[in-house]
């Protein structure tokens, strides 16, 4: 009982003592901490003040910076204030100098004047003098001869009059004679002297050109399975082949040059690539059709760089290069073309006339001629529209409308042009009027398929003897093929003359296209 009770107390001592001691530190670290707490804020206050007095500083050194950069600047202003007064100080005293010096100068000049106000007024008097002089003169010759002056000068021309009349009359009448021997000989030597210095080549346009093969088996792939590659072919560039027995070579015939280019090109590079089916032709015929385009630009270029003449528009000398592909009686319309260019310059400095001016209207005088086809009228007309749309000269225009004597020629150059034209024409050789004719019989076979609604494109081949008519199928059926056939037959018997028949061909083709990716 006695150890129990003393264990208690001796742990509520302990309980005691403890707690003492924990209050005891808690109290001393409480102590310590405000301490601490005490001393940072006197240490911050320390600090505030420190920057404080160092901001102050730091305001008052820039403060410092700032009055003497002013001074400075305001020091400066003061002297740039002062040179500019001291040179408008400078400028007004030379200002004065040179007023006193006009001054002086006016004055010297008012001398003069009045020096030569008195020169005039003396000459005038010494010319008054010798007027009466000469007055009394007159009068005195006047009666010792008996005329007066009026008279003596009439009796004079009177008869200077009847003595130089029949000179001058004799001297017209040679001048005359002489002109009428001299006139002839002079302009045929003259148009002489410019077909010997232009001499070129002369050769007539063929309507066929002869493609040549590697071999024989190509023209078998050529013709194709039941004949569908030659039928593309002859459908899509408006040419005949012509496939008989002649070794290695195919002939294409058309009357037009330039689908007869364009069939060449297309023919000899399917053989190149040997794959020759339907598909592949239309493929190579659009690059083709493309590339020709770029071709013909190059003739245009290459007609203006060899007559040496520039400022052409691109579209301007892209027509110019569509004329190689035209003929005229046979011959290439482009080189005819130059040639009257090169023709017209030579005469026309024969004449002492603008060369370059009569060269320009020599190489446009059949421009027309490029897109007759295209446009309805005349190449006279066709070409002086488009000479005004690019602003060509007046003397040019008026050379094409005058070439065929459609109009009076204004200008020397507009004659020139029409006889250098009519020298190209009638060179030995240089037409065929059978080509021509024929040519044109095809052109108008073509023109009467045309004009019916429904047809897409019409080619005349088998040299005028079949016309094939290409339809579009989704506004043409078959029953409407037969009757187009029959109204073109029709309008050709009305229109045409033509030797043996023709044979109208109407084709209408359906194409279902899909593409799988």
């Amino acid at each position: 009982m006695d150890n129990g009770l003393f264990s208690i107390l001796l742990l509520l001592v302990g309980l005691l003592v403890g707690f003492g001691v924990s209050f005891l530190l808690s109290y001393f670290r409480m102590n310590n901490a405000s301490k601490k707490v005490e001393a940072m804020i006197n240490q911050a206050r320390k600090d505030a003040e420190k920057v404080k007095r160092e901001t102050i500083l730091e305001q008052k050194e820039e403060a410092h910076k700032l009055k003497l950069e002013t001074d400075r600047e305001i020091k400066e202003k003061k002297e740039e204030l002062k040179e500019s007064e001291n040179r408008l100080l400078q400028r007004e005293a030379s200002i004065d100098k040179r007023d006193e010096l006009y001054q002086k100068r006016e004055a010297t000049l008012d001398e003069r004047e009045a020096k030569i106000v008195m020169r005039q007024n003396e000459i005038q008097d010494e010319k008054s003098k010798v007027e009466e002089i000469k007055k009394e003169q007159l009068e005195l010759l006047e009666n010792i001869s008996g005329f007066s002056k009026d008279k003596a000068k009439e009796l004079v021309m009177s008869q200077v009059k009847e003595s130089m009349t029949k000179e001058i009359s004799q001297y017209i009448r040679d001048a005359e004679n002489e002109a009428k021997l001299t006139a002839d000989r002079t302009a045929k030597e003259m148009i002489v002297s410019s077909m010997q210095k232009y001499a070129a080549d002369i050769a007539s346009d063929q309507t066929v050109t002869v493609v040549d093969l590697p071999n024989d088996e190509m023209k078998g792939r050529i013709i194709g399975r039941e004949g569908r590659n030659i039928r593309t072919i002859e459908a899509i560039t408006g040419v005949d082949l012509i496939i008989d027995d002649t070794p290695e070579a195919v002939v294409l015939s058309s009357f037009d040059p330039l689908r007869r280019e364009i069939a060449r090109v297309t023919l000899e590079t399917l053989i190149k690539d040997g794959r020759i089916h339907p598909t592949r032709i239309e493929e190579l015929y659009d690059k083709v059709s493309k590339e020709m385009r770029q071709k013909i630009m190059e003739y245009g270029q290459d007609a203006t760089f060899e007559l040496g003449l520039t400022k052409f528009e691109p579209e301007l000398v892209e027509i110019i290069g569509k004329l190689h592909f035209r003929t005229s009686y046979g011959q290439n319309a482009l080189q005819h073309s130059i040639e009257v260019s090169e023709l017209s310059g030579l005469l026309a400095g024969e004449m002492g006339e603008n060369v370059t001016l009569a060269k320009r209207a020599g190489l446009l005088h059949d421009i027309g001629k490029a897109i007759d086809h295209e446009i309805e009228g005349s190449h006279v007309e066709i070409g002086v529209d488009i000479a005004k749309k690019y602003h060509e000269d007046e003397v040019v225009i008026n050379a094409i409308a005058s070439h065929h004597g459609d109009c009076d020629a204004h200008s020397v150059i507009a004659t020139i042009v029409a006889i250098a034209d009519a020298l190209s024409a009638s060179r030995p050789g240089a037409r065929n009027d059978s080509l021509e004719n024929y040519i044109k019989r095809l052109s108008q076979l073509e023109e009467v398929g045309n004009d019916i609604p429904g047809v897409e494109k019409t080619f005349a081949v088998q040299a005028g003897r079949e016309l094939r008519v290409v339809v579009k199928p989704e506004e043409v059926d078959d029953l409407k093929a037969h009757k187009i056939a029959r109204d073109v037959k029709e309008k050709i018997e009305e229109t045409m003359k033509y030797p043996g028949t023709i044979k109208i061909t109407v084709i209408r083709e359906t194409r279902a296209q899909e593409e799988a990716r």
